[in-house]
């Protein structure tokens, strides 16, 4: 029998070649497995090595799947029809690999097991990318958002004339308070500070950072007068 030929799996996320899929055919009455070539590499062997068998498949799913995964092909096997599964597989370099397997139990004239067809993608490298673009995303936010409350942190240095510990309190005791995000209060900060055409906002929002509660104390230096009227600055 010539070898199966799985289709092609395309992710942009992922380079020509990197997204394996096979596809394997169980033969409920001879017993007979039989893998496509990318099957035999996502198990990380060569055709010719071994022979496929159930309980080589099977043994090849990690320990806390394998249960499950005899369970489907079990009721598979006694009924037909579609499955779907998503688990851990182990390859013979003791290499996991996160696998995807979708297929169908055909059923014969009699009502009696046919055979399985099912088709398998190796998923592994695809969500390996997709957590190392999640991690770099995180820190590159992470670090505006630290930027951006530093910058906020001396506007209110600047304005209240506070050190940057207290005005650093002021921020997350508007945070605590009203369940905005520090770096979205320090965001909107600092976007009213660079919005010259309009300074009364700028003054409003320093002036509610300073009611709040971590600003509640006596003997702070705070911004005065009606919105709109900047803090006067001794030099």
């Amino acid at each position: 029998m010539s070898a199966r030929r799985a289709p092609q799996a395309h992710s942009s996320l992922l380079a020509a070649g990197d997204c394996i899929a096979g596809t394997f055919r169980f033969d409920a009455v001879t017993g007979k497995l039989d893998w496509s070539e990318e099957l035999f590499r996502i198990h990380g062997y060569g055709r010719g090595e071994i022979v496929p068998t159930l309980d080589l498949f099977l043994s090849h799913k990690h320990p806390d799947d394998r249960g499950r995964g005899l369970e489907i092909f079990t009721r598979i096997r006694h009924a037909g029809g579609s499955f779907f599964s998503y688990d851990r597989l182990i390859d013979a370099r003791m290499r996991e690999h996160r696998i995807l397997t979708t297929g169908e139990g055909v059923l014969d004239a009699a009502g009696r097991l046919s055979h399985i067809d099912a088709f398998v993608i190796d998923l592994t490298k695809m969500l390996q990318r997709e957590t190392e673009q999640f991690a770099r995303a995180a820190v590159t936010a992470a670090n505006a958002s630290r930027s951006t409350i530093e910058q906020a942190k001396g506007i209110l240095m600047g304005a209240l004339r506070i050190g940057s510990e207290e005005a650093f309190r002021l921020l997350v005791g508007h945070s605590q308070h009203s369940n905005i995000k520090v770096a979205r209060t320090a965001a909107d900060l600092v976007a009213l500070a660079n919005n010259a055409k309009d300074p009364a906002l700028l003054d409003g929002l320093i002036q509610a950072l300073h009611r709040g509660p971590a600003g509640r104390r006596s003997g702070t230096i705070g911004v005065h007068g009606p919105p709109g009227r900047r803090p006067q600055r001794s030099m």
